[in-house]
C-alpha cells in the first residue's frame, strides 16, 4: 500500500492517514510517498509512486486537488488496481471542480483502476485489518458495515460507536462517489462473511434500477438498513397530475426501499438502534411479542407500541402461564405483558425469561427494567444474557430505563451484544423492522407479470400525433381511446368539435349525459365550469354547451378550445383513483386510493413500483382506507375488487409499454358490486419526450 502525501508533520492528513494504517496492524507493505522525506514513522519514504520497488495494490492519495490527476496517472503507470482518494476540491467545488474530476475518473478508466472518493473520509476493514481515514477514532471489531455519503458523520460515529459497544466490519466513507458507489458497496458485502447486516447513510442514489436489483439480491442474503437524508420535496415541482402531486423524492425511495427488502429508517439514531439488533439478534419468525416488565407504565407503553407499529402480543399457552404462576407472586400479572412486579430479583427475571422464551407462540421478547428500591439491574442484566443463551434461536431486546443506576448494567448488556434501549418505544419500533425483514425474506418467490391483448398501434399513433403538434397533455377522447386499446372500460361517449356534434352524439348514446371541455391547456375542468352532468335535453345540452364555451373565454382566454366530449350518465359507484408518476431514479410508480376531489385532502393512497404482479395489485388496495369501502363498510354490497386489480395490472402494462408517459390518473374509477366492470370516468395522461 501507498500513501501519496504521508507526512511527519503532526496533525495533519497525510501524517494520520499513515499512523492509523501501521497503527491498524496491517500486515502488508506500507510506501510513504513524499519527494521531500527519506523516512516516515520508521518507513522507506520515495519521491514518487513509481520509485518503489515493489507492486502496489491500493494508492492512498492525500495531496492538493490540482496534482491528484497526475499522481493518478503514475499509480496507474505503476499498474495499482484500487485508489482511496482523500483529497477534496473536486465537484462539490464547483464546475472547476467537476472537470478535475472527470480528468481523474478518466484516468481510472484508463487504467482500469477503481477508486473510492474523492473527498472522503476513507475506508476501514476491521478484518483484514486496515484503516486509511484521518479520522482520531479507532473502530471496535464487529458484525456491522457502515457506508456513508458524508464523512463528517463516519467520524462522529467513530467517535460515538465504542462508548456503545458498537463494532464494525467495514466502514466507507463514500465521499463524491465518482466511481465507486453505494450500489458497488453493497453489492461486495453481500458474500462478505463477517458483514451480518449494512447500515447507510445515503443522500441520493443514481441508478435507481441497478440499485433496485443489487438490494433485491443483497436483501435475500442479509439486512439492508438506510437513513435517506434529504427527503423533503424542496421548491416546486412541475407536475399535473394527483399522482405526481404525492409521488414526491420520499415516497418514490419509501417505495423502492419497501421493494427491495430495504429497512428504511428516519434518523442516524434509529439506524443504529437497528443496526445492532439486527447484528446479533436472530430474526424473529413472527410478530408475536412478550413483555416482561418491573413497572406496569412502561409495560403499558410498550403495549401501545406494540399495536401502533403492527405487532402483537403473544397468546401464552395455558401451561406457560401455569409456569408463570408458580414463579410470581400472587398479584402479579401472568398474562402479556408479565409484570413481575417493582420488587423483581434477577432470579425471578430470569425463571420468567427461561418459561416465555420456551412458548412456541413467542416469537420475540422485549425485557424492561425500571430502576426501584430492590432492582438488581447488573444481575438482571446477567440473567437476560443467561437466558438469551440458553435461548438462542429466539431475539430478546433490552430496555433499562434510567441513568447512572443502570449504567454499569446497560455496558454489560452490549458487551454481550444483547440490544438495550432507553425507552420502550425504540425497542418496539427496531423488533417491528426486524419481523417485516423476516417476512421478506420468507416470501420470497418469482411473480408472474400478467400480459394482455393490447392495441399497440393505436396507442403509438394517439402518441406520435401528440408530438408533431408539440403537445404534452392528451386531449380526453385520446386518453379514452388508449383506456379502450388496454381493454379499460369508459363510459360511452364522443368527441365534439361544435354544438350540433354535440347534440347528435348524444342523441346516439341517449339522455341523460354528461358534457365535459375538450382542451389541453384546462387540466382541472370543474374549476371552471368546464364539467355539466345529467343533462336530460337537446335544450339543456345547448345551454350548458353556451355557458362552458363563456367560461372558458372569460377565466381561461389563452386556452386552446378542441371542443368538448359528450358521455353517457353511468350510476354512481365507489370512487376511487389510479395513477402513475414516472420517477427520475427508480422510474414508474403506480398509485391506489380513494379517489374524487378529495384525493390530494385525504390522502389515502398507496404506492408501488411498476411492474405489478397481482399480488402486489391485491397488497396495494389493501393498504389503503379504500379497501374497507370495497370489501362493503357496515352492511353495504361488496364492491368488485377483481376489477380494479385487473385495471391496476393493465394500467402498468401500458406505462412499460411507452416510456414517453409521464404521469396518468384515472380519476374517479368507478368501482360497482361484484360481476361489474369498473369504469374509467376520467383519465388524464401526460407525456414526455426526454428519455
Amino acid at each position: 500500500m501507498a500513501v501519496v502525501g504521508a507526512s511527519r508533520q503532526e496533525g495533519s492528513v497525510g501524517n494520520r492517514i499513515l499512523t492509523n494504517i501501521i497503527e491498524s496492524g496491517f500486515n502488508g507493505s506500507i510506501y510513504p510517498i513524499n519527494p521531500k522525506a527519506d523516512e516516515l514513522c520508521g518507513l522507506k519514504c520515495y519521491q514518487s509512486i513509481l520509485e518503489v520497488e515493489e507492486p502496489v495494490d491500493l494508492a492512498v492519495i492525500a495531496v492538493p486537488a490540482a496534482i491528484v490527476p497526475e499522481v493518478a496517472r503514475q499509480a496507474g503507470e505503476k499498474g495499482v488496481k484500487g485508489l482511496v482518494v482523500i483529497s477534496a476540491g473536486f465537484r462539490e467545488m464547483g464546475q472547476e471542480g467537476a472537470k478535475l474530476e472527470k480528468d481523474l475518473l478518466d484516468i481510472c478508466r484508463k487504467y482500469g483502476m477503481r477508486m473510492v472518493g474523492p473527498n472522503c473520509l476513507g475506508v476501514i476493514n476491521t478484518s483484514v485489518p486496515i484503516n486509511t481515514t484521518f479520522a482520531s477514532s479507532k473502530a471496535l471489531p464487529g458484525r456491522i458495515a457502515f457506508l456513508s455519503q458524508s464523512g463528517a458523520l463516519c467520524s462522529a460515529i467513530l467517535d460515538w460507536a465504542p462508548m456503545e459497544g458498537i463494532g464494525f466490519s467495514v466502514i466507507v466513507s463514500l465521499g463524491n462517489s465518482a466511481d465507486l458507489n453505494v450500489i458497488d458497496f453493497i453489492e461486495a458485502l453481500k458474500d462478505d462473511s463477517g458483514t451480518h447486516v449494512i447500515a447507510c447513510y445515503v443522500e441520493g442514489i443514481n441508478e435507481g434500477e441497478r440499485f433496485l436489483k443489487v438490494a433485491k439480491e443483497t436483501s435475500r442474503v442479509k439486512p439492508i438498513v438506510i437513513f435517506k437524508a434529504g427527503v423533503t420535496n424542496f421548491g416546486i415541482r412541475a407536475v399535473s397530475s394527483h399522482t405526481g402531486s404525492m409521488a414526491g423524492s420520499a415516497v418514490a425511495y419509501e417505495t423502492a426501499f419497501k421493494e427491495a427488502g430495504v429497512i428504511s429508517v428516519n434518523s442516524v439514531e434509529e439506524l443504529f438502534d437497528n443496526a445492532k439488533a439486527f447484528a446479533y439478534q436472530p430474526i424473529p419468525r413472527g410478530r408475536n411479542v412478550t413483555i416482561v416488565t418491573n413497572a406496569g407504565g412502561p409495560g403499558i407503553v410498550a403495549t401501545d407500541s406494540c399495536e401502533n407499529f403492527g405487532l402483537s402480543l403473544s397468546w401464552l399457552s395455558t401451561e406457560t402461564i401455569e409456569a408463570l404462576r408458580a414463579i410470581l407472586p400472587p398479584h402479579a400479572s401472568v398474562i402479556n405483558p408479565v409484570d413481575v412486579l417493582g420488587d423483581a430479583t434477577a432470579e425471578r427475571y430470569l425463571k420468567v425469561l427461561q418459561v416465555v422464551l420456551k412458548d412456541h407462540g413467542v416469537d420475540a421478547v422485549v425485557v424492561i427494567l425500571s430502576p426501584q428500591a430492590v432492582t438488581e439491574p447488573l444481575k438482571t442484566a446477567e440473567a437476560i444474557i443467561q437466558a438469551h443463551r440458553e435461548n438462542p434461536e429466539k431475539p430478546v431486546l433490552a430496555v433499562f430505563m434510567g441513568g447512572e443506576g443502570v449504567a454499569e448494567a446497560v455496558k454489560l448488556l452490549k458487551e454481550n451484544r444483547i440490544p438495550v434501549y432507553e425507552f420502550p418505544e425504540k425497542a418496539v419500533k427496531t423488533l417491528r423492522n426486524m419481523a417485516v425483514y423476516g417476512e421478506f425474506i420468507s416470501e420470497h418467490h418469482e411473480e408472474e407479470i400478467p400480459e394482455f391483448e393490447r392495441d399497440l398501434t393505436a396507442v403509438k399513433r394517439i402518441i406520435e400525433r401528440a408530438r408533431i403538434e408539440n403537445r404534452t397533455v392528451l386531449l380526453s377522447p385520446e386518453t379514452k381511446a388508449i383506456m379502450k386499446a388496454y381493454g379499460i372500460i369508459v363510459p360511452e361517449g364522443g368527441f365534439a368539435q361544435n354544438l350540433r356534434q354535440a347534440i347528435t352524439i348524444a342523441n346516439s348514446i341517449g339522455y341523460p349525459v354528461a358534457l365535459k371541455i375538450v382542451s389541453p391547456h384546462i387540466v382541472h375542468k370543474t374549476d371552471i365550469g368546464g364539467v355539466a352532468l345529467n343533462i336530460k335535453s337537446d335544450y339543456e345540452l345547448e345551454n350548458a354547451y353556451d355557458a362552458m364555451m363563456r367560461n372558458a373565454a372569460t377565466l381561461m382566454p389563452q386556452a386552446r378550445v378542441y371542443g368538448v366530449e359528450v358521455q353517457k350518465m353511468v350510476p354512481p359507484g365507489k370512487e376511487v383513483i389510479v395513477g402513475v408518476h414516472r420517477d427520475p431514479q427508480f422510474g414508474p410508480l403506480i398509485m391506489f386510493g380513494l379517489g374524487g376531489i378529495y384525493v390530494n385532502l385525504i390522502k389515502d393512497v398507496s404506492f408501488r413500483l411498476t411492474p405489478l404482479s397481482k399480488r402486489k395489485a391485491y397488497d396495494m388496495i389493501m393498504e389503503t382506507k379504500a379497501y374497507t369501502l370495497l370489501r362493503g363498510f357496515r352492511g353495504e354490497v361488496p364492491s368488485d375488487v377483481e376489477s380494479v386489480v385487473d385495471v391496476l395490472l393493465r394500467v402498468s402494462r401500458l406505462i412499460m409499454d411507452f416510456w414517453e408517459i409521464a404521469e396518468l390518473d384515472i380519476n374517479p374509477l368507478f368501482v360497482y358490486e361484484k360481476g361489474k366492470n369498473s369504469l374509467a370516468l376520467d383519465v388524464k395522461i401526460t407525456l414526455s419526450f426526454k428519455r
